[in-house]
C-alpha cells in the first residue's frame, strides 16, 4: 500500500513498489503466525480492497477534472464576451496565462474574480449608456417634435453589444451636442417670442393669440417652463415676424402717407396748435426711422383711423375753403418770387384765378395743384440762383457804401472834431476798400450769370430784366461816371489856372465873407450811436456824377429803364461860370476822390 501512495501505477501489477511493502507484510504476519492461507487470503483483499479504492478515487478525480474544465471554460468564453462587450483589452486572459497556473482551480478562481469585476462595471455601464440613451432620446424628440421617448432598459441590455469607452464618449459626444443644440434652439425661441412680443406692442396685436397660433407652449408666463423648440415652432416663429414686420412697414408708410395728406391739410386750412395736439404721438413718431418704433401703440389700426378721420373732416371743410385756399398759395408764391426777384407766372394771377372759379371752368383743387407745382419750381429756381442772389446783395451792399461815401465826401465839416467823427472816418476806409472790389464783383457776377444760363438754358432776369444787361448798362455808365470825374478834375485845374493868372494881372482881392445862409445843406444827420450819416439822395441829371443803375433802382422803374439811360448823358460843366463858393464846394468833393479808376482787388 505505500508502494502504491509513492507510485503513480496504473495497475498493480506494473508497480514495483507493491514487493518491499509485501515483504514487510508477509514478515509482520510471520512474526504474529498466519498460515500460508490465512496470508494468501489477506493478501488478495488487501488487493482488492486497494484497487477499488484507487478506482473510485480516479473515477471522481476525472470527473472534478472535467467539472473544472467545463467551469473554467465558460468563465473563459464569459469572460472573453464581457472583455468583447466593453472594450477591455488591458485584461490578461487566464488563457494566456494558462501555463503559469498550478492547476485548474487556480485558473478557475482567477476567471472568476475577473467576470465578478467585470459583470459589476458592465451593470454601471449599461445604467450609465441607458441614462444618456434616454436624454438623447428625450432631446431629440423635443427637437423633432415628435414627443418623449422612454428608454427601455431590458431592450438596452440585450441589444446594446458594445459598452466600450470609445462608445461611451460617443454617446456622451452626441449627448452635449444636443444639448447644445437644444439651448441654442431654446434661446433662439426666446429671442422670437420675444421679437414677436415688441413687434405686437408695437402694432397692437394680440400677443397670447398671435404664438398660440404657433404653438400653446410658447406662451407661458415662467422661463423655466418648457417650451417647444422643434423645427416647425422656429419656421412658425419666423413666418410670424416676417408677416408682423411686413405689416409694420406697411403701417408705417400708410401712417406716413396719411399724416403727409394730413400736414398739407394742416398748412393750408392753417390748423390751430389745439387741433393738432391731439396727433402729437403721429408727429413723434415719424420723427423716428421704422426699426427705431418701439412705444406700444406707435402702429396701431386706431392711430391710423384717427388720422384718416381727420383727413376726412378736413377734406370736407377744405372744399368750403378753396377759393380762400387758393388765393393764400397764390400769395404764397407771390412772395417766394417777390423775395427772389423771380416774376410768378401769370396763368395763375389772383383776377384770373378768381374768375375760373366763379365761371366754373377750372376746379380749384386743380388750380390749388397748379399753383403748389409753380410754388415748388420757384422754390427750385430760388435754390439754383442762390449764388448768385448772394453775389448781387454783395454788390449793392457795396453800390450803398459808394453812395455814403460821396455823400460823405461832400460834407465841408467831415474832419472837424465833433461827435462820431472818428467812426465815419473808419466807415470811409471801409467803404473805400469795398468800393475798389465793385469792378471785380461786376466781372465775377456776370461770369457766373451767363455760366448760369448755359446751364438752365434760359436768361436769368432780376425783376423781368436780364441781369447781364444791367449789369453791363451798370458798368458803362461807371465808367462814363469815372471818365466825368475825371474831366471835372482837368476842367478845375485849368480854371484854377485861370485865376491864377487873372490875380497875378489884375491883383487879389479878398473874398467877402460868407453868408452862413448861402452854405450848402449837408443833409447829415446823428444816429443814435453818435455816428454821423448822410441822408440818401439822388444826383441829378446833367451833374458831374450821374446816378448808376443797379437792380434795386431798377426795379422801381422797369417800364422807363431804357429812356432813363438814355436821360444820364453827361453835361460838360463850365467852372468859368460857376460862383467861387460853388467852385470850392465841388473842390471838395472831387479833392478825395482817387486820380484814376480803382483797381480790382
Amino acid at each position: 500500500m505505500m508502494m502504491a501512495f509513492g507510485s503513480p501505477c496504473s495497475s498493480i501489477h506494473t508497480s514495483s513498489s507493491y514487493n518491499a511493502l509485501l515483504k514487510e507484510l508477509q514478515k509482520i504476519w510471520t512474526e504474529i503466525g498466519e498460515s500460508e492461507a490465512d496470508k494468501d487470503r489477506m493478501l488478495l483483499e488487501l488487493e482488492r480492497e486497494c484497487l477499488e479504492i484507487y478506482r473510485r478515487k480516479v473515477d471522481e478525480a476525472a470527473t472534478a477534472k472535467v467539472h473544472l474544465h467545463q467551469s473554467v471554460a465558460a468563465k473563459e468564453a464569459e469572460l472573453a464576451m464581457l472583455m468583447a462587450t466593453l472594450g477591455e483589452i488591458h485584461v490578461n486572459s487566464p488563457i494566456q496565462s494558462e501555463r503559469k497556473a498550478r492547476s485548474l482551480k487556480d485558473q478557475l478562481s482567477s476567471v472568476t474574480t475577473l467576470v465578478e469585476d467585470l459583470t459589476l462595471k458592465k451593470q454601471e455601464l449599461v445604467k450609465q449608456f441607458s441614462d444618456i440613451k434616454a436624454q438623447i432620446e428625450k432631446i431629440t424628440g423635443e427637437i423633432s417634435g415628435h414627443g418623449h421617448f422612454v428608454s427601455d432598459l431590458n431592450a438596452l441590455t440585450l441589444e446594446e453589444q458594445d459598452l466600450s469607452q470609445r462608445k461611451l464618449t460617443e454617446y456622451q459626444t452626441k449627448l452635449h451636442a444636443l444639448q447644445k443644440e437644444k439651448s441654442e434652439r431654446l434661446q433662439k425661441v426666446l429671442d422670437y417670442v420675444n421679437e414677436v412680443h415688441s413687434l405686437c406692442a408695437v402694432l397692437g396685436l394680440d400677443f397670447a393669440k398671435t404664438v398660440n397660433d404657433v404653438h400653446p407652449s410658447l406662451n407661458v408666463p415662467s422661463i423655466k417652463q418648457s417650451r417647444n423648440i422643434s423645427d416647425s415652432t422656429l419656421e412658425g416663429l419666423n413666418q410670424v415676424i416676417m408677416r408682423l414686420k411686413t405689416e409694420k412697414k406697411f403701417r408705417y408708410q400708410k401712417l406716413k402717407d396719411v399724416s403727409g395728406s394730413l400736414f398739407d391739410l394742416w398748412n393750408l386750412m392753417d390748423a390751430t396748435k389745439e387741433e393738432k395736439i391731439k396727433f402729437l404721438r403721429i408727429i413723434s413718431t415719424l420723427d423716428l426711422t421704422e426699426s427705431a418704433i418701439v412705444e406700444p401703440g406707435s402702429l396701431s389700426m386706431e392711430i391710423i383711423e384717427e388720422a384718416l378721420a381727420e383727413i376726412e373732416r378736413l377734406t370736407k371743410l377744405k372744399a368750403s375753403r378753396m377759393k380762400e385756399l387758393v388765393m393764400k398759395k397764390r400769395s404764397e408764391l407771390e412772395y417766394i418770387c417777390c423775395k427772389n426777384h423771380i416774376q410768378p407766372d401769370s396763368s395763375t394771377a389772383a383776377d384770373k384765378t378768381n374768375a375760373m372759379i366763379d365761371s366754373g371752368l377750372v376746379s380749384p383743387c386743380e388750380l390749388l395743384t397748379n399753383i403748389e407745382a409753380q410754388i415748388e419750381k420757384a422754390k427750385n429756381e430760388a435754390l439754383s440762383r442762390k449764388e448768385i442772389t448772394d453775389r448781387i446783395y454783395r454788390w449793392l451792399s457795396a453800390c450803398d457804401e459808394e453812395n455814403w461815401l460821396e455823400n460823405y465826401n461832400q460834407d465841408e465839416n467831415r474832419y472837424s472834431a465833433g461827435r462820431g467823427t472818428h467812426i465815419n472816418l473808419k466807415r470811409a476806409e471801409r467803404a473805400r476798400i469795398t468800393i475798389n472790389k465793385i469792378p471785380a464783383m461786376i466781372d465775377n457776377l456776370i461770369s457766373k450769370t451767363l455760366a448760369w444760363e448755359d446751364e438752365q438754358k434760359k436768361l436769368f432776369l432780376y425783376d423781368g430784366a436780364r441781369l447781364v444787361s444791367i449789369l453791363e448798362e451798370y458798368r458803362l455808365t461807371r465808367l462814363r461816371k469815372e471818365e466825368e470825374k475825371k474831366r471835372a478834375r482837368d476842367q478845375k485845374k485849368l480854371h484854377d489856372m485861370l485865376l491864377a493868372e487873372k490875380e497875378a494881372m489884375y491883383g487879389s482881392k479878398p473874398s467877402p465873407r460868407r453868408n452862413n445862409s448861402f452854405r450848402k445843406t449837408n443833409d447829415y444827420h446823428v444816429n443814435g450811436n453818435g455816428s454821423v450819416t448822410p441822408s440818401p439822395r439822388r444826383m441829378l441829371v446833367g451833374s458831374a456824377t450821374p446816378e448808376l443803375s443797379t437792380p434795386r433802382s431798377y426795379s422801381g422803374r422797369q417800364n422807363t429803364y431804357f429812356k432813363e439811360m438814355r436821360r444820364l448823358s453827361t453835361v460838360p460843366l463850365n467852372f468859368v461860370t460857376i460862383p467861387k463858393e460853388d467852385t470850392m464846394s465841388f473842390s471838395s468833393v472831387c479833392g478825395s476822390e482817387p486820380e484814376s479808376p480803382p483797381q480790382n482787388q
